[in-house]
């Protein structure tokens, strides 16, 4: 398959045309146009002595090639030009004499159909029969192409308005001209997709930021903040802050924890419903002075309620200090006030029920151990006691000390008259009454001391022994005294307890009163127009950068 060759056609003024014609032609109806133009008589002849054919004289010739050269036609153009006159059976020297010759021959080089057609007389395609010998764009009267269509370039009229002018531009004037229609254009679609930029900013940027400005600017209720500020204390006595376990006691790490409770606590729905059955809380933002988009709708469900309690009761804490910062906001400084007072009065009440049931924890189990102690003690000394009365005696120690005492005299006084005896005996004629009555006296002391001895070891009465009675008093008296020990500990353990539990005690200290303002807090007209536009603008970004992303995306 053939492709046909593309070139751009241009419309020549021969040399000489204008002085040819006396006058403008009119311009061609649209019948005459389509007809061919007849051929001029003359026709140029082939010098042979010279390859390129003569039109008369050589400076003509050379005057032509030199006029085809300012043409600017272009390299493609000019291979064009030799192609054809080669198929033609052309002698030419060079590609300007090719583009002269086929001119001269009625030949037009640049159109398509000269490349790959020839028109037949009556109008028919090349593809037909040809006769041998026939040329192709020969014109009229040439051997081998009688009655051959003659392709040339048509002379028209300068008329303004009907078509392009026949003036010779150079190509850098061309060449600016493109680019001047390139910038032209450029900057046509620059200022276009400004204008769509322009616009699609003041919809989609510039009116919401404006609808929001108007509702801050007119349509907003006025609401008013109050601000408190408090912090959770320890108590600590004096004792407590020496040594490593003081190091924290006094700072702020050491109620952070209560503080965080505090916090969470006040920004629960529990604080919401009580201060909604203290205060009706829904009811002041049910208020249909309210602005519809600020407005809680009657009969509003807890969790709508909550919503609206989130944004009005503001909680922060500062961990470096501290300190809890509330800000309370309502319809009226009156109804603001109240209501931070009653949180506040919460507060307080989680505080002590955080600390509470530790403190009772502590102080339980140390007054049960002491109960207890108490108890046994009661009962080692009710046991003495009952000991004591069942025995007859008080003090085993001392009764044993004194019949021990007993029987040592005994048998000191024993020993004296049994000395006397023996003194009395020892004379010749014993005194027979001294002796017996010292006799007597000794046997008595000995009878005595065995009593004794036998009342020490033996009790006819209880039937045990004095030492056994003496062992169970002493038992006796040795546990009680243990009780009475451990009972002691037990209430020294009850008052480190209770010191304890003293040290554990958490309250709240105001730092900044609350105190209802006389002027609106919100809404702040200026910095939400600011932060809505910023807001719109980023949105705006965010989508047309993800659009142009995607478009690349998928054009690549």
């Amino acid at each position: 398959m053939t492709t046909k060759p593309t070139a751009k056609k241009f419309r020549i003024r021969t040399p000489g045309a204008a002085a040819a014609t006396p006058a403008a032609p009119e311009p061609l109806r649209p019948a005459e146009a389509e007809a061919p133009r007849p051929v001029p008589p003359q026709q140029p002849t082939l010098d042979e002595s010279a390859d390129v054919p003569a039109t008369g004289d050589a400076p003509e010739g050379s005057a032509d090639i030199e006029d085809i050269r300012r043409e600017g036609l272009t390299g493609r153009q000019l291979r064009m030009a030799r192609r054809v006159a080669q198929k033609n059976g052309m002698a030419v020297t060079s590609d300007f004499d090719a583009v002269r010759q086929l001119r001269l021959a009625g030949v037009d080089p640049f159109q398509r159909s000269t490349v790959l057609e020839l028109v037949a007389p009556d109008g028919n395609a090349t593809g037909g029969t040809r006769a041998p010998g026939a040329a192709l764009g020969a014109p009229p009267g040439m051997p081998g192409m009688p009655n051959a269509r003659v392709q040339l370039p048509q002379t028209m009229a300068d008329t303004p308005g009907n078509l392009p002018s026949t003036e010779f531009a150079s190509p850098a004037d061309r060449h600016l001209s493109e680019i001047m229609k390139i910038q032209a254009d450029l900057g046509k679609r620059r200022r276009r997709r400004t204008a769509m930029m322009m616009s699609r900013l003041a919809v989609f940027v510039l009116l919401p930021t404006l609808m929001v400005s108007y509702y801050f600017y007119n349509v907003a209720t006025p609401m008013y903040a109050t601000s408190s500020e408090f912090v959770i204390q320890q108590a600590e006595p004096a004792a407590a802050s020496g040594g490593l376990g003081g190091l924290f006691q006094g700072t702020s790490m050491a109620t952070q924890q209560d503080s965080i409770t505090v916090q969470s606590y006040l920004s629960s729905r529990a604080a919401m419903v009580r201060l909604d059955d203290d205060h009706n809380f829904k009811d002041v933002f049910s208020d249909p002075a309210i602005d519809p988009i600020q407005r809680l709708p009657e009969g509003a469900t807890n969790e709508a309620a909550f919503g609206i309690y989130k944004s009005r009761v503001k909680i922060s804490y500062d961990p470096t200090e501290g300190i809890l910062k509330m800000d309370v906001i309502a319809p009226s400084p009156e109804t603001s006030q109240e209501f931070s007072e009653a949180l506040i009065g919460y507060a307080e009440d989680q505080v002590d029920q955080l600390t509470q049931r530790l403190r009772e924890d502590q102080m339980a189990g140390a007054r049960e151990s002491y109960e207890s102690a108490e108890g046994k003690r009661s009962d080692a000394l009710a046991a003495w006691l009952q000991l004591q009365e069942d025995v007859q005696q008080i003090d085993p120690i001392g009764e044993t000390q004194a019949r021990t005492q007993q029987i040592s005299q005994l048998e000191s006084e024993r020993q004296r008259l049994t000395l006397s005896l023996q003194e009395r005996l020892n004379v010749r004629v014993p005194n027979e009454a001294q002796v017996n009555g010292l006799q007597a006296q000794i046997s008595n002391i000995e009878a005595l001391i065995a009593d004794l001895r036998n009342q020490m070891t033996n009790s006819a009465i209880t039937g045990t022994s004095l030492a056994s009675r003496n062992t169970e008093l002493r038992l006796a008296e040795e546990n009680y005294t243990f009780q009475t020990m451990l009972a002691q500990q037990a209430l020294t353990q009850m008052e480190t307890a209770r010191i304890e539990a003293n040290r554990q005690v958490r309250y709240l200290s105001m730092g900044v009163e609350p105190v209802a303002p006389d002027e609106a807090t919100y809404p702040k007209a200026f910095e939400n127009s600011i932060l809505a536009f910023l807001i719109f603008a980023g949105i705006y970004l965010m989508i047309s950068i993800t659009a142009s992303v995607l478009r690349e995306q998928v054009t690549n």
